[in-house]
């Protein structure tokens, strides 16, 4: 995979294209996920202003400050064609955008734009009515091409690969978070850019499903809740969760654990073109709460992933969101007992022309090590 497949030159003129259809005069993007989709460009968040500028209509241009400029046109957004209007440090950037789009009705923010800079181009453009850019690009990145899924299929194999090492890391007497170092330098030599999040959640602190690392001493006889993930040089994330337990663990442990692996697998089959996204999630907890625990299954079943770990589709109660071929999202229900333990299992999923494809393929059995 080159930038041109994950970042095709085709993919301005297709945002293009739908901000017209969505009513908007012009996308405002600034550093983050957003800009990165459409230009390839991973701009760097600062308070000097950078801005893919997408009119409905007419040529796209990048604002970028002058010192940033060639870092600009060392990116893939330079195989776009775009004009780089380079502004210096006593010029004002929000008015230099808002003279060259004069006097647009309605313009989409980047979902992650500063709150800065969104009062500022607010400022700019009086009268201008400002929405959320996701409104316009969701239906585009949440259908993954072929390049994309491949990308999400290489960082399935790289956090893989650091979950087998998991075993050997694991062991009664440890702390947490010297689990987690260990994790997290091995995402890396996995090939992964950047260690987006690493919870290792031992004994009680595996019922509290966004528990990060503590100082806790893992026990004997414990279950390890292992959630981690981290995005390739390329922008495309990884994120999976096993669950281990250190010795034989709790007969009531291994009896839930048993039925969550059933609900996982159940959620996965579930995935075909045309489902909703809500079925998907009804598919493990109908398991869950048919084996009496239902009131302990406290989140969503899933979300989708791609150049951020957590974006649309969300596979929860009230999307009825329709599955395509395409959509790449994490298949994740859980298990959480207070006060005692808990346990969950991750995988991304791709749903497919004929049915869903695991991107993440480890034991899903309780290891016990």
């Amino acid at each position: 995979m080159t930038s041109s497949d994950l970042y095709p030159v085709s993919r301005l003129a297709a945002v293009q294209e739908a901000t017209a259809k969505a009513g908007l005069d012009a996308l405002l993007l600034t550093p983050g996920p957003d800009l990165r989709y459409v230009s390839g460009y991973d701009a760097k968040p600062l308070e000097r202003l950078t801005c893919l500028v997408v009119p409905a209509s007419g040529e796209a241009y990048m604002m970028v400050p002058r010192l940033e400029l060639p870092a600009a046109e060392a990116s893939p957004a330079s195989r776009l064609g775009l004009e780089f209007v380079a502004w210096d440090e006593t010029d004002d950037p929000y008015a230099i955008a808002a003279a060259r789009l004069g006097r647009p009705a309605k313009v989409g923010l980047a979902d992650r734009m500063w709150a800065m800079s969104s009062l500022r181009f607010r400022e700019a453009l009086p009268g201008t009515e400002q929405v959320l850019a996701g409104s316009v690009l969701r239906e585009l990145r949440m259908r993954k091409s072929p390049a994309e899924v491949a990308a999400l299929r290489q960082a399935g194999e790289a956090i893989d690969g650091v979950h087998r090492q998991v075993p050997g890391l694991l062991r009664a007497g440890r702390t947490e978070r010297e689990v987690a170092r260990d994790i997290a330098e091995a995402i890396l030599a996995s090939g992964h850019a950047t260690v987006d999040f690493v919870i290792v959640a031992s004994g009680p602190n595996g019922a509290s499903p966004h528990h990060d690392v503590s100082d806790r001493v893992i026990q004997a006889g414990e279950p390890v809740v292992v959630d981690i993930g981290g995005a390739l040089h390329n922008g495309y994330c990884s994120d999976s969760t096993r669950t281990y337990s250190v010795g034989e663990p709790p007969a009531e442990f291994a009896a839930y654990y048993e039925v969550l692996r059933q609900a996982q697998d159940a959620a996965c089959r579930a995935v075909r073109p045309g489902v909703s996204c809500e079925s998907i999630d009804a598919a493990a907890r109908d398991v869950i709460a048919a084996a009496g625990y239902g009131d302990h299954f406290v989140h969503r079943t899933g979300h989708g992933i791609g150049i951020e770990t957590h974006e649309e589709p969300y596979i929860v109660a009230g999307n009825g969101e329709p599955m395509e071929p395409g959509f790449a999202f994490s298949v994740e229900p859980g298990i959480y007992l207070p006060g005692r333990h808990g346990a969950r299992i991750e995988d991304i999923v791709v749903c497919t022309d004929g049915g869903y494809e695991r991107l993440n393929n480890t034991p899903r059995e309780l290891v016990v090590v």
